[in-house]
């Protein structure tokens, strides 16, 4: 068996990779620590994946996207979050947010709302609220049927980029009584009379994506808004997050490897005792684990990657895996990096207790690590 190729990304992955590091560095890295000391929107880093095609690469090339398949998505948000975690929420929640239309949508809907995203207009996912996090099911938000439209009454709560995105995807409940049968999914445009958005959230980490509430308040919608056959909304949205928690997991690991990078750098250049802090046993091990834990993460976040474009069988298992595990190890890695910078690892001057704050809310979002074990334990895999 020939294994030349065996685990080796092919050119163009390696080419995307290196092309996306190279703008991350030059256009997005330059204004990390501000976009986070200000928690303002990463303007600059929009601006330029814009133009780079990057920000919505997953649209498919008939709606004037790029047409990246899942791998590349991955690759993409990966190099953002290297240098600036808040700026990958740009892809990750533009593909979050616009994939139960590709999965569901018709092709109007698809070219209606596809190509002004790939164009440049925002894209955000509405599922989770106040009495609905990780118990999805349990939404408030209700859409009742009038005539041939719909009246959407409710609000979301932790939506990123909300206010900055131009379309919603919204889970609402159509059938209260039913639970999970009874939600259907419609897409709510921002510019919708009734719709409004709360105050901006202040977080510990991400500080550049806007997390604000989403109020609707009798936001009539047409029939033509609705993107799920009703009642089919719930399954939609967890087939959704199969897919996109590989995303968080890319977020991850690019959050754990520039955590490494400043770690190791640091370690060569600091002086203790009349040497470099690396020569210390203690220092290369530490840097070794780091750098072990991110190499595993890796390889499972591309393997879920490949299972997501094939939509494999066993995707949800590996889906919540490498969500979990890269998650868990880029708050490991953060943690450890701020240690071996020492007193410079605990203030801003390096970024390292900036990826620490970040990395935290990888272990949350999309489902926390405890629901991502519950779905490994329901769904493990056949050998």
């Amino acid at each position: 068996m020939a294994l030349d190729s065996l685990f080796t990304l092919p050119s163009e992955y390696e080419d995307l990779r290196a092309s996306v590091h190279s703008l991350a560095e030059k256009e997005i890295a330059p204004f990390a620590h501000d976009v986070d000391e200000d928690a303002r929107f990463p303007q600059e880093a929009f601006n330029a994946l814009q133009r780079a095609g990057l920000a919505a690469a997953h649209v498919p090339t008939e709606f004037g996207g790029e047409g990246a398949d899942a791998l590349a998505v991955v690759l993409i948000v990966e190099e953002v979050a290297r240098a600036c975690a808040s700026s990958s929420l740009i892809p990750a929640v533009n593909k979050l947010g616009s994939l139960p239309l590709i999965f569901s949508g018709s092709d109007e809907q698809k070219e209606r709302w596809l190509r002004p995203l790939a164009q440049g207009k925002g894209f955000s996912y509405c599922l989770s609220e106040s009495s609905a996090g990780s118990d999805a099911a349990a939404v408030r938000t209700r859409a009742k049927k009038s005539g041939d439209s719909w009246i959407l009454n409710g609000s979301k709560k932790w939506i990123s980029n909300a206010g900055f995105s131009d379309f919603y995807t919204v889970m609402a409940a159509t059938d209260p009584a039913a639970g999970a049968k009874g939600i259907t999914a419609f897409v709510v445009e921002k510019s919708d009379p009734g719709v409004s958005f709360g105050a901006h959230e202040k977080k510990m980490g991400f500080r550049g994506s806007p997390t604000r509430e989403v109020n609707f308040d009798n936001v009539e919608l047409p029939d033509d808004r609705r993107i799920s056959e009703v009642g089919e909304g719930f399954a939609l949205a967890m087939r959704t997050l199969d897919h996109t928690r590989i995303t968080i997991a890319a977020q991850a690991l690019g959050i754990a490897q520039g955590a490494l990078d400043v770690a190791a750098k640091y370690a060569q250049e600091r002086e203790q005792f009349g040497k470099p802090i690396f020569d210390f046993q203690g220092i290369q091990f530490m840097l070794a684990d780091m750098a072990m834990q991110i190499a595993a993460s890796r390889q499972l976040t591309y393997a879920a990657a490949a299972k997501s474009e094939r939509d494999d069988a066993d995707l949800r298992f590996y889906a919540a895996a490498c969500k979990c595990f890269a998650s868990d190890t880029a708050m490991k890695v953060t943690t450890d990096a701020v240690q071996i910078l020492g007193g410079y690892g605990y203030v801003s001057d390096y970024p390292v207790e900036r990826m620490m704050r970040d990395a935290k809310l990888t272990q949350i979002y999309e489902g926390t690590n405890q629901v991502q074990r519950i779905l490994m334990a329901r769904n493990l895999p056949k050998i």
